[in-house]
């Protein structure tokens, strides 16, 4: 595949990310307004941390007058993921020049990863490219739709969304959606849920997720394995 077929190709797996990332961004940049955040700090933090999840949180937790350490601490356990996401999609890399890996780091998603995850196995070359084309599109709409969300907040309207709640689990639903391929996908989803639930009553914090994961998986090995 040529150069400019990947770039054209990752553009396209971008518009389903963007189209998701609009109203949650949206939805972020007016919410975040009810800090003491400037607009200059809400859209700044869309451009150097980019992370919905965690930005999210920190704007709840500073609605809430928390301080920093605990922000801090949230923040990071919710982003420990993200160690499982760069691991799985560093097989893909191999032949990515390493000092373009930082740069995709960056740029890894919850959204990004299950797209990613799901495309890179058919394509044989142009992987890295591929992957940061689709990336900072999907970067892009991020802040821009952060950005929409500030000023309509700030000219427009001012208020809070409540369906901030539903819109987030729906978009990670439409993502595990787009992953399921065979009946083990299934299973191991429903492991996954099950695990993270029970964990859940008994661990602090966001470790049920960590923890439901990294079993889910090494089940989800050993049925493949045992079949």
């Amino acid at each position: 595949m040529s150069y400019k077929s990947s770039i054209k190709s990752a553009f396209k797996s971008a518009l389903p990310i963007i189209m998701g990332y609009i109203p949650i961004g949206i939805s972020y940049g007016i919410l975040a307004l009810s800090t003491d955040l400037s607009p200059y700090l809400i859209v700044g933090m869309s451009i150097f941390v980019f992370a919905g999840s965690s930005q999210l949180i920190a704007v709840n937790m500073l609605t809430a007058q928390a301080t920093v350490i605990p922000i801090i601490m949230t923040t990071f356990l919710v982003n420990l993921r993200h160690i499982l996401m760069s691991a799985t999609l560093s097989l893909h890399f191999k032949k990515t020049p390493s000092r373009l890996l930082p740069l995709i780091g960056f740029l890894i998603t919850d959204e990004s990863f299950a797209v990613g995850n799901t495309l890179l196995q058919d394509k044989k070359e142009n992987r890295g490219l591929y992957f940061l084309v689709m990336g900072f599109s999907a970067y892009m709409g991020w802040v821009l739709s952060s950005l929409i969300g500030v000023l309509i907040g700030r000219y427009f309207i001012n208020f809070k969304i409540p369906v901030i709640d539903f819109v987030l689990p729906a978009m990670f639903i439409i993502l595990l959606i787009m992953q399921i391929r065979d009946k083990m996908d299934i299973a191991v989803s429903i492991i996954a849920a099950v695990l993270s639930i029970i964990f859940f009553f008994i661990c602090p914090g966001n470790w049920n997720i960590i923890i439901a994961t990294v079993l889910a998986a090494v089940i989800g090995v050993i049925l493949e394995d045992a079949i």
